[in-house]
């Protein structure tokens, strides 16, 4: 059952500790900063962060997701404001991408995390060449854009993962997209603004089977992440193609490191 019960008291509390709350701010900016300008990454490095603050996996899962939600609507605001956005692109991918997060939520609410335990590591090693592929691209004559075809599959399939599996809407859609040819600007604008329902669905489905608790570290992470969310916007329209191309799979390899590497510890 849902429970908001945060007086104000409690908020100026954490609002003063420095200590705390400001650090959370921190990476929540840089989280959102490189979200918004590459279309993924709030996931890999708000959870490399909190991890190694010796949270706990489901402190930081529950954190992750509902600071997400917050951050990836200011980001796809800012990207709709500055013209980033393809609108049929957007189409294609909402509704798809909402119905894979609440049933990839469901399922992790009820079933726990046992069989997310194979699915991330095996989309790990996908996308760790899937990274390489992208980051060879980064340095060579772009070639001519392809047609995506069962875009709504890659959308439905990619807010499933991000909910069943913690992650994975920005590095699978968005390097997807990429890999046939389509704009980075636009891929990432898309994407981003898209990414703000599939969290919010994501995130209510969670919230209406477990609860809402560790709102201290959520509160500074949403604070970085709003403060973010303009300044990525406007990179992303101006940084030169070349590089959006490398820092996308360099983050794509990131993060599948990281998840297999979370696998095998």
């Amino acid at each position: 059952m849902l429970t908001l019960a945060i007086s104000w008291e409690q908020i100026w509390e954490v609002v003063s500790s420095a200590q705390t709350f400001y650090l959370f701010v921190a990476i929540g900016f840089a989280a959102q900063l490189i979200d918004g300008l590459l279309g993924m990454g709030y996931g890999v490095v708000t959870a490399i962060s909190l991890m190694s603050l010796n949270m706990s996996p489901a402190t930081v899962s529950a954190s992750i997701h509902t600071a997400e939600m917050f951050a990836s609507g200011a980001s796809g605001y800012s990207h709709y404001r500055l013209g980033n956005v393809n609108r049929r692109l957007f189409r294609a991918l909402l509704v798809p991408g909402v119905l894979g997060a609440v049933s990839g939520a469901f399922l992790l609410s009820y079933f726990g995390e046992h069989f997310s335990a194979w699915v991330k590591p095996t989309l790990a090693v996908y996308l760790l060449l899937l990274g390489l592929r992208i980051l060879r691209q980064a340095f060579q004559q772009p070639g001519p854009s392809r047609p995506v075809k069962h875009i709504g599959w890659l959308a439905g399939a990619g807010g499933f993962l991000d909910s069943f599996g913690g992650g994975g809407w920005g590095p699978l859609v968005t390097s997807t997209l990429l890999m046939r040819g389509r704009a980075p600007q636009y891929v990432i604008g898309s994407v981003s603004l898209t990414e703000f329902f599939v969290t919010f669905s994501s995130a209510l489905t969670f919230f209406a089977t477990l609860g809402f608790s560790h709102w201290q570290v959520v509160l500074g992470l949403i604070v970085g992440g709003l403060a973010a969310a303009p300044l990525a916007a406007r990179l992303a329209g101006n940084l030169p193609v070349r590089w959006m191309f490398a820092g996308v799979g360099l983050m794509v390899i990131v993060w599948s490191l990281w998840t297999i590497y979370r696998a095998l510890s």
